[in-house]
């Protein structure tokens, strides 16, 4: 069982940081200004879905399972009127990465199992669901990020 809770362990925190890498590949390139701008009348900036990943993962594996006490304000992650610069934005969210590869490394094979419940998330019933969870809702938005950025390249 040790065998398969390295290789769970180690898979999840190799995928997130493939994420992290990834999505700073597509958003290091752009200015504070592409960053915050939105191509479209509709959707969101690159910089508010970094603010959304952010405090999705804060939340649902900081607070619900590193017991960080993050409190999350979901609506301003993408209403934020005067937020914050690029690179303040990114180190966030790569504390938030650096913060869920090391909850992901402290798992034993039991822990993965044990009982998991947060606000807006009925479907993960278990750690192991919630950290499967969240990687892929970061992946689906650094594909959306990709499009922005490329979009943003053009104009």
């Amino acid at each position: 069982m040790a065998e398969v809770n390295q290789t769970v362990g180690a898979g999840l925190a190799a995928y997130y940081e493939y994420i992290a890498q990834h999505l700073h590949n597509w958003v290091d390139p752009l200015s504070n200004e592409q960053f915050w701008r939105n191509p479209y009348p509709y959707g969101n900036s690159v910089g508010h879905l970094v603010l959304h990943l952010t405090g999705n993962l804060n939340y649902y594996i900081g607070a619900r399972v590193a017991e960080t006490g993050y409190v999350r304000d979901r609506n301003r992650e993408f209403t934020n009127k005067q937020p914050p610069s690029k690179e303040q934005s990114l180190a966030a969210f790569d504390r938030a990465i650096a913060m869920v590869v090391a909850t992901i490394q402290k798992q034993n094979a039991e822990d993965w199992g044990k009982s998991y419940t947060a606000q807006l998330e009925p479907e993960a019933t278990d750690r192991f669901q919630i950290f499967l969870r969240c990687a892929g809702h970061a992946y689906h938005h650094v594909g959306q990020i990709l499009y922005l950025s490329r979009e943003l390249a053009r104009t």
